[in-house]
């Protein structure tokens, strides 16, 4: 292919898409290759994106890469507890494999420019371009909002000169990203913290004022830290996230609104659904903590929250996320069993858990039971906290 020819990561929103024009126009590219990676973003989306690219005269490819997502991503995250400061990842998590994806269809167009919407101030670019320069360090990668430092209304504006299809206006100025495993919407007015999101902006959650009044029992199984039936019902991984977003949703789980930190240092106000993604790791933790020791459990948050930053960062390929996910993956081996939970109202509650490797025995534990002798507790008692007796003793002795 000429090398006059570009890939772009294309998601078909108005970032995106004026890119189209802009590297015909301003940056000299002869053919623009659009490419649409599907990571269980609405069907009517993926289709969508693929008319924009047709009407705007561009080679386009949609990449199924769903089941890849579920399986090598979400489930990854999952068993390291994959949360960023109280919300489970999931636009970071999947930009790593919109990358691998494009890099990989551009090693088949022999094609080593790229370009995408990312902007300046977010995380994405970093995640984006980490990603396409560990797979293909010779790439050109072209960031036309970040390096022209473009405003969202500068965007429709361009947009509605050149004849660019956009759903957004000047009024309705949401920045929505989805998959499976989480939906994001940011821009215009939810960019004030102190601006009550109107219910327009969501789509998989009903608020706790239209949940179902009853709430619903689920019983979750585990297999090496991975849920892979609910209620007795097994399923592909792609089929148990959809089926979870569905059942949580319905019960006005997985609504989160916080201030999110960036990587560039700035504060921002986001909202997020991910009502599958809020259950499983709710229930992957209990069932965590009725196999693990206590030390494992102790370490183990410690490594998580590490490979949380890690991933937050895009940081995939790096070498110590690989050594991180050496330790998980071994812990995970125990993580098998049910966990039984209540979604009422917005709410998650564990019920109960089981394993054949739970830690926990009735015999030692309880209180009719005389298998473990509180008697022989009496010395580790009397000597506990020794040095911190002897510490208040000699303040007494300075008074």
């Amino acid at each position: 292919m000429s090398q006059k020819t570009v890939l772009l990561v294309y998601s078909g929103g108005l970032d995106t898409s004026i890119c189209i024009p802009l590297m015909k126009q301003e940056y000299g590219y002869e053919k623009v290759v659009t490419v649409t990676v599907d990571v269980g973003q609405s069907p009517d989306d993926v289709k969508m994106a693929a008319e924009k690219a047709k009407i705007m005269g561009t080679e386009h490819y949609t990449v199924n890469a769903l089941d890849e997502f579920v399986t090598d991503f979400c489930w990854q995250s999952l068993q390291a507890n994959g949360e960023y400061q109280g919300y489970p990842m999931s636009t970071s998590i999947a930009r790593p494999l919109i990358a691998k994806k494009a890099v990989e269809m551009a090693e088949k167009l022999g094609v080593t420019a790229f370009a995408h919407g990312c902007t300046g101030k977010g995380n994405d670019q970093y995640r984006i371009e980490f990603g396409i320069r560990s797979l293909m360090p010779q790439a050109t990668i072209h960031a036309p909002v970040r390096e022209r430092n473009m405003t969202r209304s500068w965007e429709i504006e361009y947009a509605q000169k050149n004849n660019v299809p956009i759903q957004q206006s000047l009024e309705k100025i949401w920045s929505i990203d989805e998959n499976l495993w989480g939906r994001s919407i940011e821009g215009g007015r939810l960019e004030e913290p102190d601006f009550i999101p109107p219910e327009e902006i969501f789509q998989w959650t009903k608020s706790a004022e239209n949940a179902l009044n009853e709430g619903i029992v689920i019983d979750i199984q585990f297999q090496n830290g991975v849920p892979v039936a609910i209620n007795g019902d097994k399923a592909s991984p792609s089929q148990l996230v959809l089926k979870m977003n569905q059942l949580a949703g319905d019960n006005g789980v997985g609504r989160i609104d916080i201030m999110e930190d960036r990587m560039m240092g700035l504060k921002v106000r986001e909202n997020y659904e991910c009502p599958a993604a809020s259950v499983y790791l709710k229930a992957h933790k209990a069932l965590e903590n009725l196999v693990l020791t206590r030390d494992e459990i102790r370490f183990k948050s410690i490594i998580d929250q590490e490979w949380s930053r890690m991933a937050y960062e895009g940081l995939w390929w790096d070498p110590l996320k690989e050594d991180l996910e050496s330790f998980i993956t071994h812990t995970q081996k125990r993580v098998t069993g049910n966990v039984k939970l209540k979604l009422y109202k917005g709410n998650i509650t564990v019920l109960g858990r089981k394993s054949d490797w739970a830690l926990y025995s009735e015999d030692l534990a309880s209180f009719d039971t005389t298998t473990f002798d509180q008697r022989e507790s009496t010395g580790s008692v009397k000597n506990f906290g020794l040095q911190a007796r002897m510490y208040h003793q000699l303040l007494k002795q300075r008074v």
